[in-house]
């Protein structure tokens, strides 16, 4: 698996283009990340969301059109492709395929786990690729995302939080922003972040 990572718009949102068997897959294309995507891939083949939020899929209408590959993204955010819920001018999306909760997919012979995470927006969920977690807005290096947007959920954060601290694997973790980590440094103060969502 090849990794090419680029921040991309104001927000610096960490686009993704995972390569297996000369395949690419794109993950959370933000602001202005066509042109980047275009002359980095060879043979895309999807577009993957993480979440709804503007920051990551603002080239996902762009990308589907130049490119004719489908887009894929969580049931419960799919909304937000369309009615730009932090009204920043997102150009509408639509996508191809809806992830269900947890769910292994076969994208042209590549299997594709999404991990429902919500909290940060309804649908908030990390892409597993092998050994790899693409975590989006759930957690970051020593961060988690917030819980205090529209449709976010400090209840649901915290179940989530509690939920990936029970997991026993590590993961590479490349999140939506900043730099990588581990799902095993990160468990270290998933404590931490578990008392301050839930206000203790």
């Amino acid at each position: 698996m090849q990794i090419k990572i680029q921040p991309m718009g104001y927000t610096q949102t960490n686009c993704y283009i995972v390569t297996i068997n000369d395949k690419d897959l794109i993950i959370d294309p933000g602001m202005d990340a066509t042109d980047w995507v275009i002359s980095h891939t060879t043979n895309p083949v999807a577009i993957l969301n993480t979440h709804g939020h503007f920051d990551h899929v603002w080239s996902n209408a762009e990308l589907k059109k130049k490119l004719h590959i489908p887009i894929y993204t969580p049931k419960e955010d799919a909304f937000m492709l369309k009615e730009d819920p932090l009204s920043q001018g997102t150009p509408s999306s639509e996508p191809d395929y809806l992830v269900e909760g947890d769910a292994t997919l076969d994208i042209q012979g590549i299997k594709v786990t999404y991990r429902h995470f919500p909290g940060h927006t309804p649908g908030c969920s990390i892409i597993q690729i092998g050994d790899v977690w693409f975590s989006g807005d759930f957690l970051f290096q020593r961060s988690i995302g917030r819980w205090d947007f529209p449709y976010s959920s400090a209840e649901d954060m915290a179940k989530s939080l509690e939920k990936a601290m029970k997991i026993k694997e590590d993961f590479t973790l490349y999140p939506g922003h900043g730099l990588s980590t581990t799902l095993k440094a990160e468990q270290k103060i998933m404590p931490f972040w578990i008392k301050e969502v839930k206000g203790r």
